[in-house]
């Protein structure tokens, strides 16, 4: 069976589809599921050093309709090793994160594919040092080739771990804003809160709300693995369009979006603006650089120039990482660990980690941080939109995605974006980035574009991303035709 479960790896994760039948050849049975459960307690049991019985693991789901199949798989897994079980059922991402740090327990299982559709599924398994990384993962599909499964019966407890997590985040609220919850902290707001029938409902009902929000405008709360509406993805111009419209329709002060294990958030200010990626990113590093001037902020690699601007304009230093939540919090640890001061590492895509909370990708977190400060500004008279108002947008932006039709893609891909950063050296108007994590990132004058482009390998799928960002209209198509131009002589690229 050598090799046939890393088709499952997906980064730091384990993904493939739910719903289904043997015939697809990325179709999760419970067959694999539960050797990959029981590998996952082996690898808990090498790490903390304990007999596998003696270990104790939470499981928790996000509203997909394979939630129970998997969820029954994942117990056979760990019943298998004797390992006793907490069943948190529907939780968040992060929540289960935190399980092992409230319950306690020595590790934690989320059910989840976050934003892909509702035939997907897959596994995050978490220690008391986070999330896994690629070669554990690696490590755990490998060892799972090799388990015998059995059935033996399951030592079972359940837990509503969702209502201590969520009362942490309205402690951390409480806090922030220096009053208690009976205090009702958030009268007179009015925040929408859509959480696609995701898992996110909670933060209207069991955060918002118990300190006095009015959380009326809010929709799609119920947990559904229909998903009637769309998908929950806060990159989604679908689900972002239609949280702006009900912001300004209800008049309500702010709006949230949540991925759909709530790992990820947008915003909406009140005159109906989209705060996400760049505009996100601004926001809370202001937020953050108030307390922590002269601090790092580290994001991925698809951020603008105005951001790096308007970072370092706010007495910060930003650090344009690589592409994936994974590799930004990495190199987050990293710099802490090296005496650097850096409490936030955050992606376009919503993923953001601070120091402060255990370098944890946790959404609903994000949106705590800057409902605190929109409270406090209220207070005031002040306003969140003023926040980013000296923040340098682009007057376009653009992505491209080039597929290569290889097994082996990676040196293709690698060829390509090394003859293009040999071109950049030699071509007028083109300026390659100094400092560069990520493939080729080439600044260009006004007529070049007047802006900037990055050639780049996708994380994790055989294709080469090409970002575009011009401050003049026009310009992203411009830079765009001479990058295709330039490509059309690999003919492994559609």
């Amino acid at each position: 069976m050598t090799g046939i479960y890393k088709k499952f790896k997906s980064g730091t994760d384990i993904r493939g589809i739910g719903i289904g039948n043997g015939d697809e050849p990325l179709y999760m049975s419970d067959e694999f599921i539960a050797r990959a459960s029981a590998a996952f307690a082996d690898f808990l049991a090498e790490k903390t050093g304990k007999a596998a019985e003696e270990l104790t693991v939470a499981i928790g789901h996000d509203p997909r309709l394979s939630a129970e199949r998997i969820s029954a798989a994942v117990v056979r897994g760990l019943a298998l090793r004797g390992v006793n079980i907490i069943d948190c059922a529907l939780s968040s991402t992060p929540a289960m994160f935190m399980a092992v740090l409230d319950l306690p327990c020595d590790g934690s299982v989320q059910m989840t594919a976050s934003h892909h559709p509702g035939d997907r599924n897959g596994l995050k398994f978490f220690t008391v040092d986070g999330g896994l990384d690629s070669p554990d993962i690696a490590y755990i599909l490998e060892k799972a080739e090799n388990i015998e499964l059995g059935d033996v019966p399951a030592t079972i407890t359940s837990c509503d771990h969702m209502k201590q997590y969520a009362a942490h985040l309205r402690s951390l609220i409480c806090k922030g804003i220096g009053a208690d919850e009976a205090d009702k902290p958030l009268a007179g707001m009015s925040i929408m809160v859509d959480a696609g029938n995701g898992a996110g409902g909670f933060y209207a009902s069991e955060v918002l709300a118990p300190l006095g929000a009015d959380v009326s405008p809010s929709m799609n709360l119920e947990p559904d693995g229909n998903f009637p509406v769309y998908v929950p993805n806060p990159e989604s111009s679908v689900m972002i369009d239609s949280a702006a419209e009900r912001v300004k329709s209800t008049h309500a002060d702010f709006g949230i979006v949540f991925d759909t294990d709530v790992d990820r958030a947008g915003c909406i200010l009140s005159d109906g603006r989209e705060l996400n990626r760049n505009r996100l990113v601004a926001m809370i590093s202001a937020v953050i650089l108030e307390n922590e001037p002269g601090a790092v902020i580290v994001t991925d690699s698809v951020t603008s120039a105005g951001l790096t601007k308007f970072i370092e304009a706010h007495g910060g230093e930003h650090i344009r990482f690589k592409r994936g939540y994974k590799n930004v919090i990495n190199k987050q640890i990293e710099l802490n660990r090296a005496g650097v001061d850096c409490p936030l590492a955050i992606e376009t895509s919503g993923h953001a980690a601070f120091r402060e909370n255990y370098y944890l990708d946790d959404g609903a977190y994000l949106v705590t941080k800057l409902i605190i400060k929109a409270a406090l500004l209220k207070k005031s008279g002040g306003s969140l939109e003023s926040f980013i108002s000296d923040l340098e947008e682009p007057a376009e932006e653009l992505e491209r995605r080039f597929k290569i039709d290889l097994e082996d893609f990676k040196p293709y891909g690698d060829k390509v974006i090394a003859d293009l950063k040999a071109l950049a050296e030699k071509r007028d108007g083109w300026q390659a980035e100094k400092i560069n994590y990520e493939g080729i990132r080439i600044n260009t004058d006004k007529s070049n574009g007047d802006g900037w482009f990055l050639l780049r390998m996708s994380v994790h799928d055989p294709i080469l991303v090409l970002n575009l960002e011009s401050n003049s209209e026009g310009g992203t198509a411009k830079m765009l035709s001479d990058v295709t131009e330039f490509l059309k002589a690999y003919d492994k690229l559609n």
